[in-house]
């Protein structure tokens, strides 16, 4: 159950239309103070980021987070990296997937879980133009399915 007060989830819709969800992990996210704020107030895109392993840890290439309006000089840059707290295991299994040809790891949700930012993060594999099409099509059918029973 959501509280009343919740900051929304921040998703990455354009992950699920452009990649094959492979199993999803989630991760803790280290923020600067003024980059929560910014966050809650929806201000974080998620849409060109991309997970990275760099001496045994995770970052978060590419996360575009808002500066905060009222945060001056503490605002930090808005598309550094940012660390990705996962196990030592974890790291270990996700760049071995990594390793295999045509896998990444991609961010799909961002989000807050008793004041904490996470992020749930996909290993993917991307989709060609015509698994699109495919998906596309299939949508447009369950679509008139639909149309069609609240009709009768």
């Amino acid at each position: 159950m959501k509280a009343p007060n919740a900051s929304p989830a921040i998703d990455n819709r354009r992950a699920r239309h452009e990649y094959h969800i492979l199993e999803s992990v989630e991760a803790g996210l280290v923020l600067t103070g003024t980059e929560v704020k910014s966050i809650r107030a929806g201000g974080a895109s998620l849409s060109e980021a991309y997970a990275r392993f760099r001496g045994g840890e995770a970052w978060l290439m590419g996360m575009h987070v808002q500066p905060y309006r009222q945060g001056s000089f503490s605002n930090a840059e808005p598309t550094r990296p940012r660390k990705l707290l996962l196990h030592k295991e974890e790291i270990a299994r996700l760049q071995g997937r990594v390793a295999e040809k045509g896998l990444t790891i991609v961010p799909l949700r961002l989000y807050f879980t008793r004041g904490i930012a996470k992020v749930q993060l996909g290993v993917a594999r991307g989709k060609k133009m015509w698994d699109k099409r495919e998906a596309a099509a299939k949508r447009d059918v369950e679509r008139e399915i639909a149309r069609h029973v609240r009709r009768s």
